[in-house]
């Protein structure tokens, strides 16, 4: 598990498909076992003052088992070091043990898994480069600059089987540069570049927008009254929005607990604006085709077709509760891969169809003020610009907004940009996420700011 290689791949493969072998060989009576197994091989790059401050490389693999017999169930989640002798009996301690705890724990009335041997497979390669191939990259681009960041690339391996005899498994080979030009004090330009296939022109051209951007901020800046503006939304503040549409806006089990901000959306007919469109478009993300009961997942599940609500995300446990199909969604109901159709604003003229107004490059710090309502309040964050005749004229202290979705995205959405941009979650907390979106910018015509 050394190099994120083909080899790699098929040595990963054959060792988790061992390690399950082992396992099922060692099940008793009418038990049933589950195994997900989430991997990576990764080369991570920090960046300060342009330059290379720390470099490294993470291997690592875990299984998530649960073992079961009947509507009993226990889990565990055991970390594998590669070695197949400390791995097997790692497993084997953790399957005792969760015999012991099944012998007392009840019934679980919602417990659902795929009976159903549906294997799969899906390998996406990519061609992003490694830690060392990307310095020279961004070193040279960054040039006196200071450019604070980092660099995330390589490939993560997601592996379901059971004692059924279910085997699938996914992996993909991506990159995610998610990184700052710093001025001075709080001032400071946020740019991500992230997906499958690195080109050093489009970074260029980001590096190039954000140095427009850091000349502005040199220029004093200005407070504006609280009140409604004009607002060109990128899509990195795009996606702080759908961030907080997705915290129970799509699940079933929030909406039947009539706890979901968008539930108006469904019983009171509330809708978007018709040019507004969400998937969650699994088929195009990286996160895996599956889930820890074995369910696959759609290549894409509408969530708004045309302003409406279109359908909820189905874990196995709510579609047990609540006697509905699943549609292979997570625990937590939320889209892994959330997908906005784009729109027809020229994206290099978003700025002079704003005309006069505020370009709000980034959003932060977002809660629910009034969740019923969809109502969020949050702060923007880095460079936020005040723009006359489509020209920046001096950034803008931080501004606090609220306001609710059904207006941001409703009757005050005015236009979609044409092109739209891949954003991977930068979280790497124990292991990169594979929660990535694809989204446009948004222009509206107001948007309501408290202070």
């Amino acid at each position: 598990m050394s190099n994120a290689t083909s080899d790699t791949v098929r040595d990963v493969r054959t060792y988790i498909d061992d390690l399950s072998e082992y396992a099922t060989s060692h099940l008793t009576g009418d038990e049933v076992l589950l195994a997900s197994f989430d991997g990576e091989d990764s080369d991570f790059v920090r960046f300060n003052g342009g330059k290379v401050r720390q470099a490294g490389s993470v291997q690592q693999l875990s299984a998530d088992l649960d073992l079961s017999e009947g509507a009993r169930h226990t889990t565990a989640t055991v970390g594998l070091s590669g070695q197949a002798d400390s791995d097997k009996a790692a497993i084997a301690r953790a399957l005792s043990t969760m015999r012991e705890q099944r012998a007392v724990v009840p019934d679980d009335p919602y417990f659902m898994y795929s009976t159903d041997v549906a294997s799969s497979e899906h390998t996406n390669p990519g061609s992003a480069p490694d830690g060392a191939g990307i310095i020279d990259s961004v070193t040279t681009e960054a040039g006196a600059d200071d450019l604070v960041g980092i660099w995330a690339s390589g490939r993560q391996f997601s592996a379901f089987t059971n004692s059924l005899g279910q085997r699938n498994w996914f992996d993909s080979n991506t990159f995610n540069l998610d990184w700052s030009l710093y001025l001075h004090a709080d001032k400071a330009t946020k740019q991500g570049y992230a997906g499958f296939e690195w080109n050093d022109e489009a970074f260029a051209a980001k590096v190039a927008t954000q140095r427009l951007q850091l000349d502005a901020l040199r220029r004093d800046p200005i407070t504006l009254d609280p009140g409604d503006y004009r607002t060109y939304l990128t899509p990195s503040a795009v996606k702080e929005l759908t961030d907080m549409l997705s915290w129970g806006g799509f699940s079933l089990r929030a909406h039947r607990a009539m706890d979901a901000p968008l539930l108006k959306m469904v019983t009171e007919g509330v809708s978007f604006a018709p040019m507004l469109t969400i998937t969650e478009n699994t088929s195009g993300g990286v996160a895996p085709n599956f889930e820890g009961q074995g369910f696959l997942r759609p290549d894409a599940v509408p969530l708004i077709t045309n302003g409406k609500f279109a359908s909820h995300l189905v874990s196995p446990r709510s579609a047990k509760e609540f006697d509905v199909p699943t549609n292979g969604a997570s625990s937590w109901e939320a889209p892994h891969s959330i997908y906005m159709d784009s729109g027809d604003l020229a994206t290099d003229s978003a700025m002079a169809e704003l005309g006069t107004g505020l370009y709000v490059g980034n959003l932060w710090y977002l809660n629910f003020s009034d969740r019923a309502n969809c109502r969020t309040t949050g702060m923007t964050r880095f460079a936020t610009f005040w723009i006359e005749n489509g020209e920046i004229v001096a950034p803008v202290t931080a501004l606090r907004f609220d306001d609710t979705a059904f207006g941001l995205f409703g009757d005050r959405l005015e236009a979609l940009t044409d092109t739209s941009e891949v954003l991977l979650d930068p979280e790497s907390y124990g292991a990169r996420s594979t929660n990535s979106a694809r989204l446009p910018g948004a222009l509206i015509n107001d948007m309501r700011f408290t202070l």
